[in-house]
């Protein structure tokens, strides 16, 4: 069972939309974890088995040590080890009575929380938030505050406030606790900011404390663009006033920081926002930098293609002027050998990474065979089957053996005049090639070895399958007539 809506359908029979309920919790809870020093447990009771409850999902805190050491999911308890889950399901509210439970030789204090769709009252599940005891001490000014934050989200469970809603596009991502917390009173004045919160504040200007100041003021002044400062202020007022704006990013300064706000709202009542603050000004230095270095190779290839171009089209004018036709026939040849490189490096100007897609490289390089062809047999050229997409860097050297195999199969398989069909069949089994170029023409001569061949384009092929694409070549006469020639490589 490995996603929770596995779990729910095997134990439980949840409508689909209390599961996506349970699901944009679960994708938000680590948050409340963190908040709270405390795991998470989400149970629901187990379908026509009363009394019985089954783990849908776990979350350990990354602020404090976990309760459970062993995973909890699918897990099912009854009787007394699910007293504190039945109260809250039964009863309908948040169970915070009971003392510490001995597991494992670790104490822990039990809470269930019911969890309720913001559309329905009826109870779908109970999030249980155990906390192990095992380093009580006195709580510092910041877990002080992370508790008393927890205790909103907590209390917003039961109405459906927490989670927040999901936003089409919105990531459930960054920024985390860690990151950096502030906690406004619906005032918008500063209850509580992290000391990272602190921090990215300051990189965008703030030369003072946070705490006292009035948030949506302050975070309207510091960005370098108007708009930006009214908006992100906007965005903080939609939290106080009980909805969840969207995520924003400020720049101020030379610094990029990540907001996002959401609304403290326990049982219904305002208490201020809770605003999340991740410093990301490396991140994105280092996004612009993927940018232009993205943005300067695709313009490499642009520039490369048209310089081959330029040499193809510098051949084909000295081919013309070539009074010897083997002379002519060879930079012929030449040309059509850069033409399919710049096909490559054409594609790649027009792709967002190193990777192309092959098959159509395939095809125009095939069309270029068949107009070959034409003046002197009539021979049609297809594909059977898909490349799918291939890295530059072989790429290359297999549209080179695609072109140097059809060329071969055009001139030599037929003879003038004759009706034929040179055929490219691909098949790809993971991550491995299978490449053949089948006619149904004259076949080979005998005694043949496509390593001792004197040619200059079954040189080039055997040179650069055995060594760029590290794979093999063989030639050979076809069952029924005519040659087949097949080139197994696998993706590097």
């Amino acid at each position: 069972m490995s996603t929770l809506r596995d779990v729910i359908h095997s134990y439980t029979d949840l409508s689909s939309n209390s599961v996506s309920h349970l699901q944009r919790l679960v994708a938000e809870w680590q948050l409340l974890a963190d908040l709270s020093f405390a795991d998470l447990l989400l149970w629901a009771p187990v379908q026509r088995d009363a009394g019985k409850y089954v783990c849908l999902a776990q979350v350990r805190p990354t602020t404090a040590q976990t309760a459970y050491y062993e995973d909890q999911v699918g897990r099912i308890v009854d009787g007394a080890e699910a007293a504190h889950i039945h109260a809250a399901f039964t009863e309908g509210r948040i169970f915070r009575e009971g003392d510490p439970v001995w597991r494992d030789q670790v104490a822990a204090r039990h809470e269930a929380v019911p969890v309720r769709r913001r559309d329905r009252k009826k109870i779908i599940a109970i999030v249980a938030r155990d906390t192990n005891l095992i380093d009580t001490r006195g709580p510092s000014h910041l877990e002080l505050n992370y508790l008393k934050t927890a205790d909103y989200l907590v209390q917003m469970i039961p109405e459906g406030g927490f989670p927040p809603p999901l936003l089409p596009g919105e990531p459930t991502t960054a920024p985390r606790i860690g990151d950096g917390v502030v906690r406004i009173g619906p005032d918008g004045i500063v209850r509580y900011a992290s000391p990272n919160a602190l921090s990215a504040y300051r990189r965008m200007g703030v030369s003072g404390h946070l705490q006292g100041e009035n948030l949506v003021e302050l975070t309207r002044s510091l960005p370098n663009d108007p708009a930006v400062g009214k908006d992100a202020a906007r965005r903080i007022k939609v939290a106080l006033a009980g909805d969840t704006p969207r995520r924003k990013e400020l720049e101020a300064r030379g610094a990029t920081v990540l907001m996002r706000a959401l609304p403290l709202r326990p049982q219904g009542e305002p208490a201020g926002a809770f605003i999340l603050v991740r410093d990301i000004t490396e991140v994105r230095r280092l996004d612009r930098e993927l940018v232009t270095k993205d943005a300067t190779i695709r313009e490499i290839h642009h520039r490369v293609k048209n310089n081959l171009q330029t040499v193809a089209a510098l051949l084909r004018l000295q081919a013309r002027r070539m009074g010897s036709p083997q002379a002519r026939s060879a930079l012929e040849e030449s040309v059509r050998r850069v033409a399919s490189i710049a096909m490559v490096h054409e594609t790649l100007a027009q792709s967002s990474d190193e990777s192309v897609s092959f098959d159509s490289i395939v095809d125009r390089v095939s069309a270029m065979a068949g107009e070959v062809a034409a003046t002197e047999s009539r021979v049609s050229v297809r594909r059977d089957g898909s490349f799918g997409v291939l890295p530059s860097e072989q790429a290359t050297p297999l549209v080179m053996v695609v072109n140097e195999l059809l060329q071969n199969a055009v001139e030599h398989a037929y003879a003038p005049g004759q009706t034929g069909e040179v055929i490219v069949r691909v098949r790809r089994t993971g991550d491995t090639f299978n490449v053949t170029v089948l006619d149904a023409g004259r076949g080979l001569p005998a005694g043949f070895r496509v390593d001792n061949s004197n040619r200059l384009g079954l040189q080039i092929v055997h040179t650069l399958v055995t060594g760029e694409l590290r794979g093999t070549i063989e030639m050979r006469p076809r069952e029924g007539g005519g040659t087949e020639a097949i080139v197994e490589f696998a993706l590097q």
